[in-house]
């Protein structure tokens, strides 16, 4: 097995063999999760896709199987299912243990300024393309989520489920960009980096793990099935 898989297995063990826990019945709640990984998973994938082609960044082949789909290594695709499985698993650990309750009260109007700031920020000549487009999606998941889930900000949990999974991301794409078994091009991001990390992949990170978790919500209080 390839260095890149064996990630993909540690994010995903302890969620998987506890899927099954009887207070939390996550394995429950995987229709729901599965809908929000068909739909968020496939428009980060084509933004990977994207990435990947432009040269924003590329696979060391080391530590990558050689298999690809849609031209990325079968072990990029998991981590687009391994991530969300994880990290929603923890929303709901999370949710058991703590109650719903506000941290903020509604507010539409600044997460829509914030997002607005975001996309006049991508529009500028700051770092590279991967820059931008990561500026960009934070700021159109901001305003996105102040129309169809505005709760979600005021949330308690969402900023402790956020905050777990700022903790865990690091931890993993610090191996995934110390190794390296992902570079980055210089010209596609600013080079600020958080250890190894590029700041491109906070706002990465935050956009993808928000949507999911709001398209997971969404699917789960309409009690959509695929």
């Amino acid at each position: 097995m390839s260095l890149y898989l064996y990630i993909n297995i540690m994010i995903i063990l302890f969620p998987l063999l506890f899927s099954f826990e009887k207070r939390i019945k996550y394995y429950s709640k995987i229709k729901y999760l599965l809908i929000s990984i068909l739909i968020v998973g496939s428009l980060f994938v084509f933004w990977d896709m994207f990435a990947t082609y432009r040269g924003h960044w590329f696979f060391n082949p080391n530590y990558v199987l050689g298999i690809k789909i849609l031209g990325l290594p079968v072990e990029e695709i998991l981590f687009f299912i391994t991530v969300p499985f994880s990290c929603i698993f923890a929303y709901e650990g999370i949710k058991y243990f703590l109650d719903e309750s506000k941290l903020f009260k509604e507010m539409k109007w600044p997460p829509i300024i914030f997002g607005i700031g975001f996309l006049l920020f991508a529009l500028l000549p700051i770092g590279g393309e991967y820059t931008s487009l990561a500026l960009a999606s934070v700021g159109l998941t901001l305003i996105f989520i102040s129309f169809f889930m505005l709760e979600l900000f005021s949330s308690k949990l969402f900023w402790i489920y956020t905050s777990f999974s700022l903790v865990v991301f690091l931890i993993f794409n610090y191996l995934l960009t110390s190794i390296p078994i992902v570079e980055y091009s210089p010209s596609a991001i600013t080079n600020f980096r958080v250890i190894t990390v590029p700041i491109e992949d906070f706002m990465f990170n935050f956009s993808m793990l928000t949507l999911y978790l709001a398209i997971y919500l969404w699917a789960k209080k309409r009690k959509l099935k695929i």
